[in-house]
């Protein structure tokens, strides 16, 4: 199978991934308020509880819902970006998930009680939520949960898109024998992708950006991540090709085609496929430098 096979479904899927991801979000949400306040109901209804009325478990439902839609997940797979768990890591992550979760369930409870208070108010009812040491516990423990449902949900997904897009990896030293090139200073990288194994050339990176724990890689077209970070990444490339630009981004100066100066002494860098890449005050010296007698190739803007 061509990569042009393995490539066109994520393609295609790219323009709709925005969307896709908000609709999978409101659809769980509403399929899981929705159920949970039918059965709120109908255990209301089986033990003779005539005090319910029968819009409260929606608002119940609803309320919680509601934030954990607009506030929480997003929250949630902001932080899951930011402290990706993983194998070799989930350990010693753990622990500030869960100290996390203390603040995330706090808002849960706050703002939903005020959105409950509100909607009571309107139907010209008054709520009570109760003793609040104990529903606070209460409504923890299930936050606890919904939590972790959010980041097994999240991880996987970020894990099926990495196989789809294909996940680089630099090249370790075999068992035994000498390595067939230089490890120190790769000029392959191993892609990973659908199950099928295949070389990059470094030379061949275009340009890098950092993403968490991960710096995507741009080779002719296609971005493959690799699980490392910018400063890690740089030492082994060569410096003869490849300049920090920015503590998030790294380019290869052979596919550079001007640079733009802006206000306050940074800079866009223009590449050759499109790219405008950020180049800050602190980089900027050092790409001119770099470029040396190339630079006279490249416009100022």
């Amino acid at each position: 199978m061509s990569e042009r096979a393995l490539r066109d479904p994520l393609q295609r899927f790219r323009p709709w991934r925005r969307g896709a991801e908000i609709g999978f979000w409101l659809i769980v949400v509403v399929l899981n308020c929705s159920g949970n306040a039918i059965t709120t109901w109908m255990d209301a209804n089986r033990h003779g509880d005539p005090g319910m009325h029968p819009w409260e478990p929606w608002v119940w439902e609803f309320s919680s819902g509601l934030v954990w839609l607009v506030l929480l997940v997003p929250l949630v797979a902001w932080l899951s970006g930011r402290l990706p768990l993983h194998m070799d890591n989930w350990r010693r992550r753990l622990p500030w998930y869960l100290l996390a979760s203390l603040p995330l369930s706090a808002m849960h409870v706050l703002l939903m009680v005020g959105l409950r208070v509100l909607a009571y108010r309107a139907l010209g009812h008054g709520y009570d939520f109760g003793d609040w040491g104990r529903e606070f516990l209460y409504e923890y423990l299930k936050d606890v949960r919904t939590l972790a449902i959010i980041l097994i949900s999240v991880e996987s997904y970020r894990f099926l898109l990495r196989r789809l897009q294909g996940e680089a990896q630099l090249l370790a030293a075999p068992d035994e024998g000498p390595p067939v090139e230089p490890i120190e200073r790769p000029e392959r990288l191993l892609v990973r992708k659908l199950g099928r194994d295949f070389l990059i050339a470094t030379a061949d990176i275009e340009w890098a950006q950092a993403a968490g724990n991960y710096v995507n890689l741009r080779v002719r077209g296609h971005d493959y991540p690799l699980r490392s970070t910018m400063a890690a990444l740089e030492q082994r490339l060569d410096p003869a090709c490849f300049i920090r630009s920015h503590r998030s981004w790294l380019i290869n100066q052979r596919h550079l085609v001007s640079i733009e100066p802006l206000d306050g002494g940074e800079a866009l860098l223009h590449m050759d496929d499109g790219q405008a890449v950020p180049c800050s005050r602190r980089y900027l010296a050092d790409v001119r430098l770099a470029l040396g007698e190339g630079e006279e190739r490249v416009s100022a803007g």
